[in-house]
């Protein structure tokens, strides 16, 4: 069978990133550029920042990753992009340069959705083995999907409120941890301990999850202890904040696999990079007797190269946008 070499791009919030990936599991080249000196001066995502940015930097991405291979675009076989869901400005930015593209070297459009590009990420140097569970999350999703196939999902359960890396960043913000909140609370609760007593959330048996009411207590217990003119010991009150969230996490897995007798699971999307979940979620697995699959750490949070290897089942079964392929803000998984 003809190797198959697609470009994709991703821009669905504060990365440029362009790739080529051939048969969906090897990276050729990789670009990414962020954006995140830039937003740190405003405490977070700036969208209208981010789309300018995004429409100065993708034509440098595509240049400087031509000049890592010997191939040109006229030799490969079909341009993806990500159209949902993500900033609806960064998201216009990509689809129309990937359109351009499509239509300059008559290449066919892949249109790949973001959250199924990093579930597709795991299958870059490894290939996905079915059943499996997904463990999606990330600033924007908090998902359990069971995957039977390629494309096959099936959402089990999902959060009800905030995603975790949403929680992640607010409690950021309450706790005064500066930008990026969410690797920032990571590395403060890696030096305190889990002293503080937090609600423990949805205590029941279905697969959802639920990270509202963890802020709100944060946000409650640093303003009454504000009030009261006591500190907050902010590594313990990160570490407490993490093992409680976490624990959610792998509360909900380990009923799903315990339900499922599935033995494959993935992580995917940004809060996968997270090494304390990465860690408990191996906990999780090695119960059930699971095999655990992560990304490498370069292709947990926003890439093309996810992109790339979501769109090579969609290219095998000549599922292509046209040239009317606009962009969507949804939050819809898939």
């Amino acid at each position: 069978m003809k190797d198959v070499y697609i470009l994709a791009i991703e821009s669905s919030c504060d990365e440029t990133s362009v790739a080529i990936v051939k048969n969906g599991n090897e990276v050729v080249a990789l670009e990414i550029m962020t954006q995140i000196d830039t937003h740190s001066l405003y405490g977070g995502v700036v969208p209208e920042i981010a789309s300018r940015m995004h429409t100065e930097a993708v034509t440098i991405c595509l240049e400087q990753l031509l000049k890592k291979t010997d191939l040109k675009i006229a030799d490969l076989d079909a341009v993806a992009v990500t159209y949902a869901p993500g900033l609806l400005g960064s998201l216009l930015v990509g689809v129309e340069f990937a359109k351009t593209i499509a239509l300059v070297y008559n290449l066919p459009l892949i249109k790949v959705n973001h959250m199924a590009g990093h579930i597709y990420a795991n299958n870059i140097n490894h290939k996905l083995a079915f059943p499996l569970l997904a463990v999606v999350i990330s600033g924007g999703h908090t998902n359990l999907v069971k995957m039977t196939g390629d494309y096959e999902f099936e959402v089990l359960g999902s959060t009800l409120d905030d995603a975790i890396g949403e929680a992640y960043d607010k409690v950021a913000r309450i706790m005064g941890i500066p930008y990026p909140g969410g690797p920032n609370v990571e590395k403060l609760a890696a030096t305190g301990n889990p002293s503080y007593e937090l609600p423990i959330p949805v205590k029941d048996d279905s697969y959802n999850f639920s990270f509202s009411g963890l802020k709100s207590a944060i946000s409650n217990l640093v303003n009454n202890e504000k009030m009261r003119g006591n500190e907050i010991n902010k590594a313990d009150l990160a570490c407490s904040f993490q093992t409680t969230a976490t624990d959610l996490l792998t509360r909900k897995l380990s009923l799903a696999l315990k339900n499922t007798n599935i033995k494959n699971v993935i992580i995917a999307g940004g809060v996968s990079a997270n090494k304390y979940i990465r860690s408990e979620i191996q906990k999780a697995c090695d119960k059930y007797e699971a095999n655990l699959h992560v990304p490498e750490f370069i292709y947990c949070t926003d890439n093309a190269a996810m992109i790339g290897a979501a769109a090579y089942p969609l290219y095998l079964k000549k599922e292509f946008a046209d040239y009317n392929l606009n962009a969507s803000a949804s939050d819809e998984i898939f």
